[in-house]
Protein backbone atom coordinates (compact mmCIF):
# COMPACT_ATOMS: atom_id res chain seq x y z
CA UNK A 1 0.00 0.00 0.00
CA UNK A 2 1.60 3.23 -1.26
CA UNK A 3 0.98 6.25 0.61
CA UNK A 4 -1.56 8.03 -2.02
CA UNK A 5 -3.44 4.79 -1.00
CA UNK A 6 -3.05 5.34 2.91
CA UNK A 7 -4.50 8.87 2.62
CA UNK A 8 -6.97 7.60 0.25
CA UNK A 9 -8.14 5.12 2.95
CA UNK A 10 -7.71 7.11 5.81
CA UNK A 11 -9.87 10.17 4.56
CA UNK A 12 -12.93 7.67 3.64
CA UNK A 13 -12.39 5.76 7.46
CA UNK A 14 -12.42 9.32 9.42
CA UNK A 15 -15.72 10.45 6.99
CA UNK A 16 -17.17 7.09 7.17
CA UNK A 17 -17.03 7.59 10.78
CA UNK A 18 -18.46 10.88 11.27
CA UNK A 19 -21.67 9.47 9.33
CA UNK A 20 -21.74 5.67 10.07
CA UNK A 21 -24.90 6.09 12.65
CA UNK A 22 -26.75 7.66 9.66
CA UNK A 23 -25.65 5.04 7.39
CA UNK A 24 -26.45 2.57 9.76
CA UNK A 25 -29.97 3.48 10.41
CA UNK A 26 -31.15 4.36 6.94
CA UNK A 27 -30.14 1.10 5.65
CA UNK A 28 -32.54 -1.40 5.32
CA UNK A 29 -32.67 -4.10 7.73
CA UNK A 30 -33.85 -7.60 7.51
CA UNK A 31 -36.84 -8.27 9.48
CA UNK A 32 -36.51 -12.18 10.96
CA UNK A 33 -39.57 -13.73 12.11
CA UNK A 34 -41.93 -11.27 11.11
CA UNK A 35 -44.75 -10.70 8.91
CA UNK A 36 -45.31 -7.71 7.22
CA UNK A 37 -49.11 -6.14 6.74
CA UNK A 38 -50.40 -2.94 5.13
CA UNK A 39 -53.57 -3.21 7.47
CA UNK A 40 -54.03 -0.20 9.58
CA UNK A 41 -55.39 -2.36 12.49
CA UNK A 42 -53.58 -5.93 14.07
CA UNK A 43 -55.55 -8.83 14.12
CA UNK A 44 -54.55 -10.88 17.06
CA UNK A 45 -53.98 -13.90 15.53
CA UNK A 46 -53.87 -17.40 17.29
CA UNK A 47 -53.55 -21.13 17.22
CA UNK A 48 -54.49 -21.16 20.96
CA UNK A 49 -56.81 -20.68 23.56
CA UNK A 50 -54.13 -18.78 25.44
CA UNK A 51 -53.45 -15.70 23.18
CA UNK A 52 -55.94 -13.64 22.28
CA UNK A 53 -58.55 -14.84 19.50
CA UNK A 54 -58.41 -14.06 15.27
CA UNK A 55 -61.18 -11.56 15.14
CA UNK A 56 -59.82 -9.34 18.18
CA UNK A 57 -58.60 -6.00 17.34
CA UNK A 58 -56.77 -3.26 18.98
CA UNK A 59 -58.68 -0.49 18.55
CA UNK A 60 -56.87 2.83 16.90
CA UNK A 61 -54.93 5.13 18.65
CA UNK A 62 -56.94 8.12 19.59
CA UNK A 63 -55.63 11.60 21.00
CA UNK A 64 -58.79 11.87 22.67
CA UNK A 65 -60.31 15.23 24.65
CA UNK A 66 -58.43 18.13 25.74
CA UNK A 67 -59.45 19.05 29.39
CA UNK A 68 -58.83 20.99 32.58
CA UNK A 69 -60.43 18.76 35.08
CA UNK A 70 -59.65 16.50 36.96
CA UNK A 71 -62.88 14.31 38.04
CA UNK A 72 -64.98 13.32 35.63
CA UNK A 73 -68.25 15.19 35.61
CA UNK A 74 -71.68 13.16 35.27
CA UNK A 75 -74.39 15.04 33.37
CA UNK A 76 -77.51 13.47 32.00
CA UNK A 77 -76.23 10.54 32.43
CA UNK A 78 -73.14 11.14 29.89
CA UNK A 79 -69.67 10.78 31.46
CA UNK A 80 -67.26 13.53 30.48
CA UNK A 81 -63.17 12.46 30.19
CA UNK A 82 -61.16 15.26 32.88
CA UNK A 83 -57.24 15.06 33.52
CA UNK A 84 -55.08 13.85 36.68
CA UNK A 85 -51.90 14.94 37.63
CA UNK A 86 -49.47 12.06 39.61
CA UNK A 87 -45.98 13.53 40.99
CA UNK A 88 -43.69 11.14 42.48
CA UNK A 89 -39.71 12.35 43.36
CA UNK A 90 -39.02 11.10 39.55
CA UNK A 91 -41.98 11.81 37.28
CA UNK A 92 -44.97 14.23 36.90
CA UNK A 93 -47.83 12.54 34.94
CA UNK A 94 -51.27 13.89 33.64
CA UNK A 95 -53.77 10.98 32.96
CA UNK A 96 -56.73 11.38 30.94
CA UNK A 97 -59.84 9.23 32.46
CA UNK A 98 -60.27 8.65 28.53
CA UNK A 99 -58.97 5.86 27.86
CA UNK A 100 -57.10 6.08 31.20
CA UNK A 101 -53.97 7.34 29.07
CA UNK A 102 -50.39 8.74 30.32
CA UNK A 103 -50.91 12.14 27.87
CA UNK A 104 -48.06 13.68 29.57
CA UNK A 105 -44.81 13.00 31.19
CA UNK A 106 -42.00 14.93 32.64
CA UNK A 107 -38.79 13.71 34.40
CA UNK A 108 -38.09 16.14 36.99
CA UNK A 109 -34.45 14.67 38.08
CA UNK A 110 -33.84 15.93 34.27
CA UNK A 111 -33.90 19.66 33.25
CA UNK A 112 -35.48 20.59 29.62
CA UNK A 113 -31.88 23.30 30.03
CA UNK A 114 -29.05 23.23 32.18
CA UNK A 115 -30.07 25.79 35.08
CA UNK A 116 -33.31 22.73 35.59
CA UNK A 117 -35.61 25.61 35.66
CA UNK A 118 -38.46 23.37 34.01
CA UNK A 119 -38.32 19.14 34.07
CA UNK A 120 -37.38 17.31 30.64
CA UNK A 121 -40.86 17.25 28.89
CA UNK A 122 -40.71 13.47 27.51
CA UNK A 123 -44.29 13.17 26.52
CA UNK A 124 -47.00 15.54 25.50
CA UNK A 125 -50.49 15.79 23.39
CA UNK A 126 -49.95 19.32 22.97
CA UNK A 127 -48.22 20.90 19.98
CA UNK A 128 -45.90 19.70 17.70
CA UNK A 129 -45.17 17.00 19.63
CA UNK A 130 -47.60 14.18 20.12
CA UNK A 131 -46.32 11.22 22.23
CA UNK A 132 -48.31 8.92 24.53
CA UNK A 133 -48.89 5.71 26.21
CA UNK A 134 -52.40 3.79 25.86
CA UNK A 135 -53.60 0.33 27.56
CA UNK A 136 -56.68 -1.21 27.87
CA UNK A 137 -58.42 -4.99 27.40
CA UNK A 138 -59.62 -6.52 24.22
CA UNK A 139 -62.25 -8.74 23.36
CA UNK A 140 -63.08 -11.03 20.19
CA UNK A 141 -65.69 -9.70 18.21
CA UNK A 142 -68.11 -12.61 19.25
CA UNK A 143 -67.76 -11.74 23.04
CA UNK A 144 -71.07 -10.83 24.43
CA UNK A 145 -69.21 -9.31 27.54
CA UNK A 146 -67.55 -5.81 27.58
CA UNK A 147 -63.92 -4.75 27.81
CA UNK A 148 -62.55 -1.17 28.63
CA UNK A 149 -60.34 -0.21 25.77
CA UNK A 150 -58.16 3.03 25.59
CA UNK A 151 -61.23 5.14 24.04
CA UNK A 152 -63.44 4.29 26.84
CA UNK A 153 -64.03 6.98 29.99
CA UNK A 154 -62.90 5.84 33.21
CA UNK A 155 -63.64 7.15 36.71
CA UNK A 156 -61.04 8.58 39.22
CA UNK A 157 -61.63 9.44 43.02
CA UNK A 158 -58.86 12.19 42.72
CA UNK A 159 -57.85 14.80 40.74
CA UNK A 160 -54.57 14.83 42.06
CA UNK A 161 -52.12 12.55 42.95
CA UNK A 162 -48.92 12.89 45.32
CA UNK A 163 -46.29 10.48 46.32
CA UNK A 164 -45.47 11.17 50.32
CA UNK A 165 -44.35 7.52 51.06
CA UNK A 166 -42.15 4.96 49.08
CA UNK A 167 -45.64 3.67 46.82
CA UNK A 168 -48.20 5.48 44.86
CA UNK A 169 -51.24 3.85 43.52
CA UNK A 170 -53.38 5.89 41.31
CA UNK A 171 -56.57 3.67 40.67
CA UNK A 172 -59.47 4.17 37.69
CA UNK A 173 -62.43 2.54 37.69
CA UNK A 174 -64.94 1.26 34.81
CA UNK A 175 -68.34 -1.11 34.97
CA UNK A 176 -70.74 -1.96 32.31
CA UNK A 177 -73.09 -4.98 32.07
CA UNK A 178 -72.16 -6.53 35.42
CA UNK A 179 -68.02 -6.29 34.30
CA UNK A 180 -66.34 -4.01 36.60
CA UNK A 181 -62.91 -3.03 35.82
CA UNK A 182 -60.00 -1.08 38.38
CA UNK A 183 -56.94 -0.56 36.16
CA UNK A 184 -54.18 1.13 39.20
CA UNK A 185 -50.72 2.78 38.22
CA UNK A 186 -48.42 1.69 40.68
CA UNK A 187 -45.57 3.99 41.49
CA UNK A 188 -42.33 3.25 43.09
CA UNK A 189 -40.41 6.02 44.97
CA UNK A 190 -36.89 6.45 43.69
CA UNK A 191 -38.01 4.67 40.06
CA UNK A 192 -39.38 5.08 36.70
CA UNK A 193 -40.92 1.84 36.03
CA UNK A 194 -44.85 1.94 36.04
CA UNK A 195 -46.52 -1.19 37.01
CA UNK A 196 -50.33 -1.09 35.27
CA UNK A 197 -52.78 -3.64 37.21
CA UNK A 198 -56.16 -4.48 35.62
CA UNK A 199 -58.35 -5.99 38.39
CA UNK A 200 -61.55 -7.71 36.67
CA UNK A 201 -64.42 -8.44 38.74
CA UNK A 202 -66.81 -10.35 36.51
CA UNK A 203 -70.52 -10.16 38.03
CA UNK A 204 -72.23 -11.28 35.00
CA UNK A 205 -73.79 -14.57 34.80
CA UNK A 206 -71.18 -16.39 32.08
CA UNK A 207 -67.43 -16.18 31.84
CA UNK A 208 -65.55 -12.98 31.21
CA UNK A 209 -62.43 -13.35 28.66
CA UNK A 210 -60.22 -10.39 27.23
CA UNK A 211 -56.88 -9.30 26.19
CA UNK A 212 -54.36 -6.82 27.90
CA UNK A 213 -52.88 -4.18 25.61
CA UNK A 214 -50.17 -2.03 25.33
CA UNK A 215 -49.30 0.62 23.05
CA UNK A 216 -46.78 4.06 22.57
CA UNK A 217 -48.07 6.50 20.58
CA UNK A 218 -46.01 9.33 19.08
CA UNK A 219 -45.49 11.08 15.90
CA UNK A 220 -42.21 11.74 14.12
CA UNK A 221 -40.94 15.17 15.68
CA UNK A 222 -37.51 15.00 17.79
CA UNK A 223 -37.47 18.19 19.47
CA UNK A 224 -33.82 17.62 20.25
CA UNK A 225 -33.06 16.83 16.75
CA UNK A 226 -29.74 17.82 15.96
CA UNK A 227 -29.27 18.31 11.75
CA UNK A 228 -24.97 17.75 12.37
CA UNK A 229 -25.81 14.28 14.80
CA UNK A 230 -28.19 11.83 13.79
CA UNK A 231 -29.29 9.80 16.43
CA UNK A 232 -32.26 7.55 15.74
CA UNK A 233 -35.54 8.49 17.14
CA UNK A 234 -38.89 6.02 16.72
CA UNK A 235 -39.88 2.18 17.89
CA UNK A 236 -37.93 -1.07 18.40
CA UNK A 237 -39.26 -4.30 18.98
CA UNK A 238 -37.21 -7.34 20.40
CA UNK A 239 -37.87 -10.77 20.37
CA UNK A 240 -35.06 -12.37 21.85
CA UNK A 241 -36.02 -16.03 20.29
CA UNK A 242 -35.21 -14.34 17.29
CA UNK A 243 -31.42 -14.37 15.55
CA UNK A 244 -32.14 -10.59 15.11
CA UNK A 245 -33.46 -9.88 18.44
CA UNK A 246 -33.45 -6.26 18.42
CA UNK A 247 -35.12 -4.36 15.17
CA UNK A 248 -35.31 -1.02 14.84
CA UNK A 249 -38.58 -0.32 12.71
CA UNK A 250 -38.20 3.28 11.37
CA UNK A 251 -41.65 5.80 10.95
CA UNK A 252 -40.55 5.86 7.43
CA UNK A 253 -40.77 2.27 6.85
CA UNK A 254 -44.02 1.95 8.66
CA UNK A 255 -45.27 4.03 6.22
CA UNK A 256 -44.77 1.28 3.83
CA UNK A 257 -45.49 -1.65 5.57
CA UNK A 258 -47.01 -2.34 9.07
CA UNK A 259 -45.74 -4.75 11.30
CA UNK A 260 -46.83 -8.07 13.18
CA UNK A 261 -45.24 -10.23 14.97
CA UNK A 262 -45.30 -13.96 15.82
CA UNK A 263 -46.16 -15.47 19.50
CA UNK A 264 -42.98 -14.33 21.17
CA UNK A 265 -41.92 -15.41 24.66
CA UNK A 266 -41.17 -12.37 26.42
CA UNK A 267 -40.05 -9.56 24.74
CA UNK A 268 -40.71 -5.76 24.81
CA UNK A 269 -41.62 -2.55 22.54
CA UNK A 270 -40.23 0.43 22.81
CA UNK A 271 -39.64 3.89 21.37
CA UNK A 272 -36.56 5.03 22.15
CA UNK A 273 -34.66 8.49 21.24
CA UNK A 274 -31.31 10.06 21.87
CA UNK A 275 -31.19 9.90 25.95
CA UNK A 276 -34.32 8.42 27.27
CA UNK A 277 -37.38 6.17 26.24
CA UNK A 278 -40.68 5.05 27.12
CA UNK A 279 -40.88 0.36 26.85
CA UNK A 280 -43.81 -1.68 27.59
CA UNK A 281 -42.49 -4.66 29.35
CA UNK A 282 -45.17 -7.45 29.82
CA UNK A 283 -44.58 -10.78 31.25
CA UNK A 284 -41.36 -12.32 30.60
CA UNK A 285 -43.21 -15.95 30.93
CA UNK A 286 -46.03 -15.75 28.52
CA UNK A 287 -46.61 -15.74 25.21
CA UNK A 288 -46.94 -12.29 23.80
CA UNK A 289 -47.54 -10.20 19.85
CA UNK A 290 -45.90 -7.47 18.93
CA UNK A 291 -47.04 -5.40 16.86
CA UNK A 292 -45.44 -1.55 14.88
CA UNK A 293 -47.98 0.43 12.78
CA UNK A 294 -49.12 3.86 11.40
CA UNK A 295 -52.30 5.49 13.11
CA UNK A 296 -52.97 8.40 10.75
CA UNK A 297 -52.07 12.26 11.20
CA UNK A 298 -48.71 11.52 10.96
CA UNK A 299 -48.79 9.03 13.96
CA UNK A 300 -47.21 5.64 14.84
CA UNK A 301 -48.02 3.15 17.70
CA UNK A 302 -45.72 0.14 18.89
CA UNK A 303 -47.31 -2.29 21.38
CA UNK A 304 -48.04 -5.75 22.54
CA UNK A 305 -51.15 -7.65 23.34
CA UNK A 306 -50.16 -10.51 25.91
CA UNK A 307 -52.30 -13.48 26.52
CA UNK A 308 -56.04 -14.10 26.80
CA UNK A 309 -57.49 -14.29 30.29
CA UNK A 310 -60.86 -15.85 31.44
CA UNK A 311 -62.61 -14.80 34.19
CA UNK A 312 -65.26 -17.03 35.34
CA UNK A 313 -68.88 -15.79 36.16
CA UNK A 314 -69.13 -14.30 40.15
CA UNK A 315 -64.95 -14.53 39.89
CA UNK A 316 -61.73 -12.23 39.54
CA UNK A 317 -59.05 -11.97 37.55
CA UNK A 318 -55.79 -9.91 37.61
CA UNK A 319 -53.88 -8.81 34.31
CA UNK A 320 -50.50 -6.50 34.53
CA UNK A 321 -47.43 -5.08 32.72
CA UNK A 322 -44.36 -2.61 33.10
CA UNK A 323 -44.49 0.76 31.58
CA UNK A 324 -40.77 2.29 31.88
CA UNK A 325 -40.86 6.21 30.90
CA UNK A 326 -37.25 7.58 31.92
CA UNK A 327 -33.64 7.78 30.78
CA UNK A 328 -31.72 5.24 28.87
CA UNK A 329 -29.26 3.96 32.17
CA UNK A 330 -27.63 0.38 31.56
CA UNK A 331 -27.75 -0.65 35.12
CA UNK A 332 -31.45 0.25 35.56
CA UNK A 333 -32.60 -1.20 32.36
CA UNK A 334 -30.96 -4.34 32.38
CA UNK A 335 -32.45 -5.01 35.44
CA UNK A 336 -35.74 -4.68 34.34
CA UNK A 337 -35.66 -7.44 31.30
CA UNK A 338 -33.24 -9.07 29.06
CA UNK A 339 -32.17 -7.06 26.01
CA UNK A 340 -33.72 -3.71 27.20
CA UNK A 341 -29.76 -1.96 28.00
CA UNK A 342 -29.99 -2.37 23.76
CA UNK A 343 -32.29 0.54 23.88
CA UNK A 344 -28.92 2.41 24.64
CA UNK A 345 -27.93 2.05 20.56
CA UNK A 346 -24.32 1.82 20.20
CA UNK A 347 -24.64 -0.26 17.13
CA UNK A 348 -22.98 -3.29 15.55
CA UNK A 349 -19.92 -2.37 18.12
CA UNK A 350 -22.02 -2.46 21.36
CA UNK A 351 -19.63 -5.61 22.37
CA UNK A 352 -16.92 -2.84 22.61
CA UNK A 353 -18.78 -0.22 23.55
CA UNK A 354 -19.97 -1.58 26.61
CA UNK A 355 -17.39 -2.40 28.25
CA UNK A 356 -15.51 1.14 27.17
CA UNK A 357 -18.71 2.57 29.15
CA UNK A 358 -18.27 0.13 32.40
CA UNK A 359 -14.20 1.39 32.51
CA UNK A 360 -15.82 5.22 32.16
CA UNK A 361 -18.18 4.77 34.29
CA UNK A 362 -16.05 3.08 36.57
CA UNK A 363 -13.14 6.38 36.57
CA UNK A 364 -15.96 9.10 36.98
CA UNK A 365 -16.69 7.00 40.41
CA UNK A 366 -13.76 8.13 41.57
CA UNK A 367 -12.63 11.33 39.98
CA UNK A 368 -16.55 12.62 39.96
CA UNK A 369 -16.00 14.40 36.63
CA UNK A 370 -17.62 13.09 33.25
CA UNK A 371 -14.83 15.01 31.50
CA UNK A 372 -11.67 13.81 33.26
CA UNK A 373 -13.09 11.08 33.25
CA UNK A 374 -12.91 10.92 29.38
CA UNK A 375 -9.36 12.55 29.70
CA UNK A 376 -8.16 9.31 31.57
CA UNK A 377 -9.82 6.60 29.36
CA UNK A 378 -8.28 8.55 26.37
CA UNK A 379 -5.11 7.75 27.61
CA UNK A 380 -5.82 4.37 28.75
CA UNK A 381 -6.78 3.65 25.59
CA UNK A 382 -3.61 4.69 24.17
CA UNK A 383 -1.27 3.16 26.51
CA UNK A 384 -3.09 -0.11 25.44
CA UNK A 385 -2.56 0.71 22.01
CA UNK A 386 0.38 2.13 22.18
CA UNK A 387 2.78 -0.35 20.33
CA UNK A 388 0.56 -0.36 17.53
CA UNK A 389 0.45 3.33 17.21
CA UNK A 390 4.44 3.47 17.73
CA UNK A 391 4.67 0.91 14.71
CA UNK A 392 2.21 2.82 12.99
CA UNK A 393 4.22 6.51 13.62
CA UNK A 394 7.63 4.46 12.93
CA UNK A 395 6.50 3.63 9.68
CA UNK A 396 4.86 7.18 8.38
CA UNK A 397 8.44 8.84 10.18
CA UNK A 398 10.84 6.32 8.09
CA UNK A 399 9.17 7.77 4.85
CA UNK A 400 9.09 11.21 5.88
CA UNK A 401 13.39 10.66 6.31
CA UNK A 402 13.36 9.52 3.30
CA UNK A 403 10.81 11.81 1.98
CA UNK A 404 13.57 13.74 -0.55
CA UNK A 405 14.51 10.32 -2.23
CA UNK A 406 10.65 9.53 -2.83
CA UNK A 407 10.14 12.61 -4.35
CA UNK A 408 13.08 12.48 -6.58
CA UNK A 409 11.52 9.34 -7.86
CA UNK A 410 8.28 10.75 -8.29
CA UNK A 411 9.94 13.56 -10.19
CA UNK A 412 11.84 10.99 -12.49
CA UNK A 413 9.63 8.56 -12.98
CA UNK A 414 6.18 9.93 -12.33
CA UNK A 415 4.61 10.06 -15.93
CA UNK A 416 5.10 6.48 -15.93
CA UNK A 417 3.66 4.69 -13.47
CA UNK A 418 4.88 1.17 -14.00
CA UNK A 419 8.61 1.78 -13.92
CA UNK A 420 7.55 4.70 -10.77
CA UNK A 421 6.23 1.42 -9.05
CA UNK A 422 9.35 -0.62 -9.44
CA UNK A 423 11.56 1.94 -8.22
CA UNK A 424 9.32 2.63 -5.62
CA UNK A 425 9.00 -1.13 -4.08
CA UNK A 426 13.29 -1.49 -5.04
CA UNK A 427 13.61 1.53 -2.49
CA UNK A 428 11.16 0.15 0.69
CA UNK A 429 13.52 -3.15 -0.09
CA UNK A 430 16.90 -1.00 0.14
CA UNK A 431 15.34 1.01 3.22
CA UNK A 432 14.01 -1.76 5.06
CA UNK A 433 10.45 0.17 5.10
CA UNK A 434 6.89 -1.43 5.60
CA UNK A 435 4.63 0.59 3.17
CA UNK A 436 1.95 -1.54 5.02
CA UNK A 437 3.43 -0.35 8.21
CA UNK A 438 1.45 3.15 8.78
CA UNK A 439 -1.82 1.94 7.53
CA UNK A 440 -2.66 -1.68 9.68
CA UNK A 441 -2.28 -0.36 13.16
CA UNK A 442 -4.36 2.54 12.47
CA UNK A 443 -7.61 0.13 11.09
CA UNK A 444 -7.21 -2.11 14.33
CA UNK A 445 -7.27 0.86 16.71
CA UNK A 446 -10.50 2.23 14.06
CA UNK A 447 -13.21 -0.15 16.05
CA UNK A 448 -12.10 0.98 19.49
CA UNK A 449 -12.67 4.87 18.41
CA UNK A 450 -16.12 4.48 16.60
CA UNK A 451 -17.15 2.53 19.82
CA UNK A 452 -15.78 5.10 21.80
CA UNK A 453 -17.46 7.94 19.95
CA UNK A 454 -20.89 6.29 20.22
CA UNK A 455 -20.41 5.82 24.06
CA UNK A 456 -19.98 9.73 24.29
CA UNK A 457 -22.70 10.24 21.61
CA UNK A 458 -25.90 8.08 23.41
CA UNK A 459 -24.76 7.95 27.04
CA UNK A 460 -27.01 9.92 29.27
CA UNK A 461 -24.98 10.33 31.69
CA UNK A 462 -23.03 12.92 29.54
CA UNK A 463 -26.13 14.93 29.31
CA UNK A 464 -25.53 18.73 30.95
CA UNK A 465 -22.62 17.07 32.64
CA UNK A 466 -19.98 19.44 33.34
CA UNK A 467 -16.30 19.51 32.93
CA UNK A 468 -14.83 23.05 34.00
CA UNK A 469 -14.38 26.65 32.85
CA UNK A 470 -16.73 27.12 29.82
CA UNK A 471 -17.52 23.92 29.29
CA UNK A 472 -20.74 23.68 31.51
CA UNK A 473 -22.58 20.43 29.36
CA UNK A 474 -20.80 17.56 27.60
CA UNK A 475 -23.59 16.80 25.46
CA UNK A 476 -23.76 20.16 23.97
CA UNK A 477 -21.35 22.14 21.77
CA UNK A 478 -18.72 24.49 22.99
CA UNK A 479 -20.19 27.83 22.96
CA UNK A 480 -17.18 29.70 22.23
CA UNK A 481 -15.91 26.83 19.70
CA UNK A 482 -12.47 26.76 21.28
CA UNK A 483 -12.25 23.02 21.62
CA UNK A 484 -12.72 22.60 18.24
CA UNK A 485 -9.88 25.33 16.84
CA UNK A 486 -7.55 23.16 19.25
CA UNK A 487 -8.76 19.91 17.19
CA UNK A 488 -8.16 21.55 14.27
CA UNK A 489 -4.81 23.04 14.95
CA UNK A 490 -3.51 19.59 16.38
CA UNK A 491 -5.01 17.66 13.29
CA UNK A 492 -2.55 20.41 11.22
CA UNK A 493 0.35 19.60 13.34
CA UNK A 494 -0.25 16.08 12.89
CA UNK A 495 -0.34 16.57 9.00
CA UNK A 496 3.04 18.47 8.63
CA UNK A 497 4.55 15.22 10.78
CA UNK A 498 3.08 12.93 7.70
CA UNK A 499 4.75 12.28 4.42
CA UNK A 500 3.28 13.86 1.78
CA UNK A 501 5.67 12.96 -0.99
CA UNK A 502 3.23 10.43 -2.45
CA UNK A 503 0.49 12.33 -2.91
CA UNK A 504 0.27 14.52 -6.27
CA UNK A 505 -0.39 18.13 -5.84
CA UNK A 506 -4.67 18.29 -6.06
CA UNK A 507 -3.98 15.60 -2.88
CA UNK A 508 -2.23 17.93 -1.12
CA UNK A 509 -4.54 20.61 -1.04
CA UNK A 510 -7.21 18.44 -0.24
CA UNK A 511 -5.37 17.06 2.55
CA UNK A 512 -4.52 20.60 3.72
CA UNK A 513 -8.13 21.84 3.47
CA UNK A 514 -8.98 18.54 5.98
CA UNK A 515 -8.26 19.83 9.20
CA UNK A 516 -10.53 23.52 8.33
CA UNK A 517 -13.22 20.80 7.36
CA UNK A 518 -13.32 18.90 10.47
CA UNK A 519 -13.19 21.87 12.46
CA UNK A 520 -16.49 23.51 10.73
CA UNK A 521 -18.12 19.84 10.90
CA UNK A 522 -16.44 19.94 15.24
CA UNK A 523 -18.34 23.15 16.04
CA UNK A 524 -21.57 21.45 16.66
CA UNK A 525 -20.60 18.26 18.13
CA UNK A 526 -21.29 17.51 21.40
CA UNK A 527 -18.16 19.00 23.64
CA UNK A 528 -17.68 15.65 25.16
CA UNK A 529 -16.99 13.89 21.66
CA UNK A 530 -14.64 17.02 20.92
CA UNK A 531 -12.71 16.81 24.24
CA UNK A 532 -11.78 13.14 23.36
CA UNK A 533 -10.94 13.98 19.60
CA UNK A 534 -8.74 17.06 21.22
CA UNK A 535 -6.60 14.76 23.97
CA UNK A 536 -6.55 11.77 21.20
CA UNK A 537 -4.59 14.02 19.13
CA UNK A 538 -2.34 15.54 21.19
CA UNK A 539 -1.29 12.46 22.61
CA UNK A 540 -0.78 11.15 18.91
CA UNK A 541 1.06 14.62 17.98
CA UNK A 542 3.73 13.67 20.87
CA UNK A 543 4.06 10.43 20.21
CA UNK A 544 4.17 11.33 16.69
CA UNK A 545 6.82 14.13 17.40
CA UNK A 546 8.68 11.84 19.64
CA UNK A 547 9.57 9.10 17.31
CA UNK A 548 9.95 11.43 14.11
CA UNK A 549 12.45 13.08 16.01
CA UNK A 550 14.35 9.77 16.70
CA UNK A 551 14.43 8.30 13.67
CA UNK A 552 15.69 11.78 12.06
CA UNK A 553 18.62 12.12 14.15
CA UNK A 554 19.29 8.44 13.49
CA UNK A 555 18.83 7.02 16.96
CA UNK A 556 16.75 4.20 16.05
CA UNK A 557 18.51 0.97 14.79
CA UNK A 558 16.05 -0.68 12.71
Amino acid sequence: MNMRSFWWLALAFTLTWIWLEWMQFSAQKEQVNLQTSTAQEVPLASDNASVAPADTSVPGANIGSVSNGAVPVVQDGIVSAQRITVKTDTLQLVIDTQGGDIRDAKLLQYGATKDHSQPFHLMSDQGPLIYMAQNGLATSNSAKLPAPTHKDVWTAAKSEYVMNGDTLDVPLTWEKDGIKVTKTYKFTKGRYLIDVVYQVENQASENWTGSLYSQLVRNSHNPEENFMMYTYTGPVLYDGNAEEKYVKHSFDDLNTQSVTGQNVTGGWAAMIQQYFLSAIVPNQDEQNRYFAKPVGDGRYAVGVVEPLVEVPAGASGELSSQLYIGPEKQDVLAEIAPGLELTIDYGVLTFLAEPLFWILDAIHGFVGNWGVAIIMLTILIKLVFYKLSETSYRSMARLRKFQPKLQQLKENYGDDKAIFQQKLMKLYKEEKINPLGGCLPILIQMPVFIALYWVLLYSVEMRQAPFMLWIQDLSAQDPYYILPIIMGITMFIQQKLNPSAMMDEMQQKVMKLLPFIFTFFFLWFPAGLVLYWVVNNILSVAQQWYITKKIEAGEESK
